[in-house]
């Protein structure tokens, strides 16, 4: 892939081999909850055709083409490694798979009735820009990100910089950005990380109660849910151009 002005160096180089050792078992049980949350969020609509911004290793996307979701999905991923994943799989409905810059989008003007972006805006060093050519490319869109805000999040900037997340959000600051991007807002969902999920990224018994035990809490107020979820997917479309003053 060629280096390009708009996606630093420095990223290209840390994300070209990405998914050359990664862990499957975790990738494959995050998936499994991605395209549960987008299948629900698009239940009331037919997408004959889709665009997966991001896709990784293939994981999520595999999951949609088990479960039927769309007869023709494309591909694009910044990664070699995750592309030559992607391909490895051997999905039925998979039509095609390429590498991108991490911006610009090789497609024309609403050439696809759905594109899905899972867990990619909090690693985009320019997330408007990016969501503006998804929005070009595609009549609704889907976007999930993980809720990594806590009221100390700076004490932890070198933990999440070694997932890669440069973006934090919240539900609301989510939401904020799309709204002020012009985008409408048609569904949305709090996802919270299930027993399993919790189990294999807790480090010891102890922790795995305690986060345990915190998600129960906040699935069980309803006000909670929409603060601090484990991640946040909405399903919009664009409806207007950024305009402010």
């Amino acid at each position: 892939m060629e280096t390009n002005s708009t996606t630093s160096s420095a990223l290209q180089d840390a994300y070209r081999s990405q998914y050359a050792d990664s862990d499957r078992t975790w990738r494959n049980m995050g998936a499994r909850m991605k395209a549960e949350t987008i299948r629900r969020l698009c239940q009331s609509y037919n997408f004959p055709k889709m665009l997966d911004v991001g896709s990784g290793d293939g994981a999520v996307l595999q999951q949609l083409d088990q479960n039927r979701f769309s007869p023709a999905m494309y591909s694009l991923e910044i990664s070699e490694s995750g592309a030559s994943r992607i391909r490895e799989r051997g999905l039925s409905s998979l039509q095609n798979v390429q590498l991108f810059d991490g911006y610009k989008i090789p497609y024309g003007p609403k050439e696809f009735p759905l594109a899905t972006c899972s867990h990619v805006i909090e690693h985009v060093e320019h997330p408007r820009l990016l969501l503006r050519e998804i929005a070009r490319v595609s009549e609704y869109q889907f976007f999930e990100v993980p809720i990594d805000f806590s009221f100390f999040v700076d004490r932890k900037t070198d933990h999440f910089l070694s997932y890669g997340h440069i973006n934090i959000f919240t539900p609301s600051l989510f939401k904020f950005l799309l709204k002020s991007e012009g985008f409408e807002i048609l569904a949305e969902h709090s996802v919270f990380y299930d027993t399993a999920a919790i189990r294999h990224s807790a480090p010891n018994t102890l922790a795995f109660w305690a986060i345990w035990l915190k998600t129960q809490i906040l699935k069980s107020v309803p006000a909670l849910r929409k603060i601090k979820p484990s991640a946040f997917a909405v399903l919009c479309r664009k409806k207007t151009d950024l305009t402010i003053f």
